[in-house]
């Protein structure tokens, strides 16, 4: 009787333990910082983080899909960092990143302090450019992407803005 019991509380402490291990680490998601194709094609899809940051320039000859939806304190959230910054988040370095083009699929995402050399194509509503340049067109694949389509501090599209519906 007295192996049972401790059979029967080994087996309730594993399941109450393990659970809690896993989930914790699924909720956890870490910043990727590519520095190859394989690792950057990764970082932008499905099974990528929110944020992928880059801590130089880099360029590819992969058009470039950012999918799936991430979550960052909660809210949706997807974010291209091509920048370094300080400890009081002041930008301290900008990076490019130049790609033949680049598909945003991820709601929410948004290029921030940076450079894109390459086209943009907008699938998904609410993207957004802070402080960022795009050295190429950007286009739009519905009238929704390009209503929730925002552009703050400092942004600059050398292209043009291309309605694709």
């Amino acid at each position: 009787m007295k192996f049972k019991t401790l059979g029967i509380l080994l087996i309730v402490s594993v399941l109450v333990l393990v659970p809690a291990a896993v989930s914790a680490q699924d909720t956890v998601s870490s910043a990727s910082q590519p520095t190859n194709d394989e690792q950057l094609v990764k970082a932008l899809g499905e099974d990528g983080t929110w944020i992928i940051i880059f801590n130089d320039d880099y360029s590819t000859d992969k058009e470039l899909v950012m999918e799936g939806k991430f979550e960052n304190d909660g809210e949706v959230d997807r974010k291209l960092a091509l920048y370094a910054s300080d400890s009081d988040h002041n930008v301290t370095e900008r990076y490019t990143l130049e790609a033949p083009s680049i598909t945003v699929k991820s709601p929410s995402a948004r290029f921030q302090n940076g450079t894109f050399v390459g086209d943009v194509y907008v699938e998904s509503n609410n993207f957004a450019l802070n402080g960022f340049t795009v050295d190429g067109d950007i286009y739009f694949e519905t009238k929704e992407a390009k209503a929730t389509f925002t552009v703050n501090g400092g942004t600059e599209i050398t292209g043009d803005l291309i309605n694709n519906f």
